[in-house]
């Protein structure tokens, strides 16, 4: 289980102070729980532990090290037994929190000098000097560096949690995962295991504005669908209306409240509480990986924008290929759903299949450079007018191929390639078998299945035995054997969406 946010820190601000007496001698204990029985520290209390060996008070420390204070005699089994376990806590142990007094009744074996230059501990002091008010002064000080010190441990802790949080949320590229997993990482930045949920909001400032749960994190996905008002508190609710009102974060003493705008508009309400208090540092804490969520969540949709632009643009190409030859639209749309299916049915996985849908539509763009005289002509094509048509593929390519964007890439190389066939007889290059990509023999699949099937200005439809027929016969030969029978084998499927899509 990933550690929460800050867990090295005392979770409750009622829970004593763990302090340790390590000393041989019982009365020293007594003596010491007697002056300190009523000290407090930041409204905490003393919680003593006692140990009467060095060994005893090296595993103590070992087994619980949130210990904050260690009392420790120098001579205890032996001259310098408390100086060696030092050696081992601040080492072996690699406790550098917990604040070591040293106490001593005998300081000429060990020298306040020598020891303070030698050995990590925090104070040094004489048994016959520690008056009350002297031991209350040094817990005082050995309590607050302690404090400090666990604070600036937590911060570390916690800003090496948000940096990773946040590393995976800038890395996201999906907006329909994104607050899935921002609400995953909020659940383990979070103290204590409170609510983790997010509502999906219209803000339309009306007195009946609903806050529906969209997502939230196990165990209470049984609130999903419920509205917020139902499952928290009053004053809680009050924060998400002031999140959405302002359009900002709002913290409170236990929960906040993170507000964001997607790309649509859409406003959601991330809401983290009911899990303990919220101090300082966690807040700040959480600050900051708010602001990286927000600016996250911006790059993603700039990200976005940027994608559609593109997609845009290939439609727009596409469209312009299609009015040239009299096809319809309904074609290259058809061309890429039937090739998104066959690849999936391939075997390839969902992002290949869907680039695959996304640039098969330009797969005759070469087109736009053949005359209309020839592109539509209704009769044959005389041999001469053959070879200027077939230069649509090579054409394609070259349009496409000075574009860095992957998608355009791959849509080059299908314009390369989708007439050429698996025994080598096809068109630019001869290519055969898998010489030529797969993408390449999907789309010369798909577009003569789609084609055969379409009204075109030399042609009717063909029925579909017809079509069915002329795949057999054409297995081997213009296609790829494997994928002529995954084709057969969802046939229904792409019938379908000749009907879903029909030419206009």
């Amino acid at each position: 289980m990933e550690a929460k946010l800050l867990e090295p820190l005392i979770a409750s601000s009622e829970s004593p102070w763990k302090v340790l007496i390590a000393d041989d001698e019982p009365e020293v204990h007594e003596v010491t729980r007697l002056v300190l029985g009523g000290f407090r520290f930041e409204d905490r209390a003393l919680a003593f532990l006692s140990a009467y060996s060095a060994a005893e008070a090296f595993e103590m420390i070992r087994q619980q090290p949130d210990i904050a204070v260690l009392l420790l005699d120098v001579v205890m089994e032996t001259e310098h037994a408390g100086l060696e376990i030092v050696r081992r806590i601040r080492h072996e142990l690699g406790n550098h929190q917990v604040r070591i007094v040293l106490r001593t009744g005998q300081p000429g074996q060990a020298p306040e000098q020598e020891v303070i230059s030698a050995y990590d501990i925090n104070d040094y002091k004489e048994k016959t000097e520690l008056t009350a008010a002297r031991f209350q002064t040094t817990l005082f000080v050995a309590l607050r560096g302690y404090r400090d010190l666990m604070t600036i441990e937590a911060s570390k802790q916690g800003l090496e949690q948000v940096i990773e949080a946040s590393a995976e949320i800038f890395s996201q590229r999906e907006d329909s995962s994104f607050a899935a997993n921002v609400l995953k990482h909020l659940s383990r930045l979070s103290p204590g295991d409170g609510i983790t949920l997010l509502c999906r909001v219209d803000n339309t400032d009306e007195p009946g504005q609903r806050y529906p749960i969209a997502l939230t994190t196990s165990p209470h996905v049984d609130l999903v669908g419920r509205d917020a008002s139902k499952v928290l508190p009053a004053s809680h609710m009050d924060s998400l209306r002031t999140a959405l009102l302002a359009r900002n974060h709002v913290f409170g003493s236990d929960h906040y409240v993170l507000h964001f705008i997607d790309g649509n508009a859409h406003e959601s309400l991330l809401y983290v509480g009911e899990g303990g208090l919220i101090g300082e540092v966690e807040r700040k804490l959480m600050e900051v990986f708010s602001t990286n969520v927000s600016i996250a969540y911006k790059n993603l949709h700039l990200n976005q924008d940027l994608v559609d632009s593109q997609l845009e643009m290939i439609w727009l190409l596409a469209g312009a290929a299609e009015t040239r030859s009299r096809e319809t639209a309904n074609h290259v749309l058809r061309v890429g759903l039937l090739a998104e299916m066959l690849a999936k049915a391939a075997g390839q996985d969902a992002k290949s299949s869907e680039n695959l849908r996304l640039a098969a539509p330009l797969h005759d763009i070469g087109k736009i450079g053949i005359p209309d005289a020839i592109l539509n002509k209704p009769g044959a094509h005389t041999p001469e007018e053959t070879a200027i048509m077939r230069t649509h593929a090579q054409l394609g390519a070259q349009m496409l191929a000075p574009s860095k964007r992957p998608l355009l890439q791959l849509a080059s190389r299908i314009c390369l390639e989708h007439h050429e066939n698996w025994d080598g007889s096809g068109y630019p290059n001869g290519l055969q078998g898998e010489a030529i990509s797969l993408e390449g023999r999907i789309v010369a699949l798909v577009d003569v299945f789609d084609a055969l099937g379409s009204t075109r200005v030399y042609k009717v439809p063909w029925p579909q035995s017809k079509i069915r027929e002329f795949l057999v016969e054409q297995t081997g030969r213009k296609f790829d054997p494997r994928l002529v029978d995954l084709l057969f084998a969802h046939w229904d499927a792409a019938e379908a969406l000749r009907l879903q899509y029909p030419d206009t």
